[in-house]
């Protein structure tokens, strides 16, 4: 497919569009420009009815540093900066967007997650890193909190204590320990990161991609709201997908003692 952005990469290959973002000269840090075109292509993969995952990477040796403080949008020196309307316009759209994709997103983490490119990382369904990969909450340094959703999801993946000690401090958090704390799915060694993503990413492209979307939205609404209303949640959705092609093609695959050819229906 043609290229129609400047700062990203976006191939779809067997049901997997993987989305790289692609300034390495700049450790993929994020500018205006780049958060529009980021926003563009999660739209355009959510449009895609061929693409049953995402996978999300960085270009070079990083996987993004965070916002370009060279970046004239967040330049102090231009004058008063409005960060909220940066995070009301470039931010939030993203996280968002990926929350709300149907399929599932895999992140895979190939050298420094820092602030806001962390957080976009940590909004992903499923996050692999690099043995050398880490993962820092540097807003300390500036004067700000963790933005892009890092409020929400920090303590929600690490509890409270863990992630105020990462707000507060801003030290970085390595790989292997961010596995041991839970905040991430798991940690490879550099050289097998590539090949482990794109493993979980078709894997995840060939399973029952309408299980995977709602079973994303029960997870997800599990956070605010009771048991009781989560059991609700379960069974209306549990209705649905026991009337789906794909729930009829996993029993008959278990009878047969096959693997299942999920449609994502």
């Amino acid at each position: 497919m043609s290229q129609p952005f400047e700062t990203l990469q976006l191939q779809i290959a067997q049901g997997v569009a993987t989305l790289t973002l692609n300034r390495p000269d700049r450790l993929n840090s994020l500018t205006r420009a780049m958060l529009t075109e980021l926003n563009n292509a999660l739209a355009m993969v959510r449009l895609d009815a061929s693409v049953r995952c995402l996978l999300l990477t960085g270009a070079g040796r990083a996987f993004c540093s965070g916002q370009d403080l060279d970046d004239e949008s967040v330049d102090p020196a231009l004058g008063p900066i409005d960060l909220g309307s940066v995070v009301e316009h470039g931010y939030r759209p993203i996280v968002l967007a990926i929350r709300d994709l149907p399929i599932p997103v895999v992140a895979a983490v190939n050298g420094i997650a820092a602030g806001a490119g962390a957080n976009i990382a940590l909004a992903c369904d499923v996050v692999i890193a690099a043995l050398s990969a880490s993962f820092v909450q540097p807003f300390c340094r500036l004067g700000l909190l963790p933005g892009a959703g890092g409020t929400w999801t920090l303590p929600r993946l690490i509890g409270p204590a863990r992630a105020m000690g990462l707000a507060l401090f801003g030290e970085p958090l390595e790989a292997a320990q961010a596995q041991t704390w839970g905040l991430i799915w798991e940690c490879v060694a550099d050289e097998q990161l590539a090949a482990r993503a794109r493993e979980l990413a078709t894997r995840l492209a060939e399973g029952p991609t309408l299980g995977f979307a709602r079973t994303k939205q029960a997870i997800q609404a599990s956070a605010a709201q009771t048991l009781e209303a989560s059991l609700e949640l379960e069974s209306a959705f549990l209705r649905e997908l026991g009337g789906s092609l794909d729930y009829r093609e996993g029993v008959a695959a278990f009878r047969a003692r096959r693997p299942a050819r999920f449609i994502g229906g």
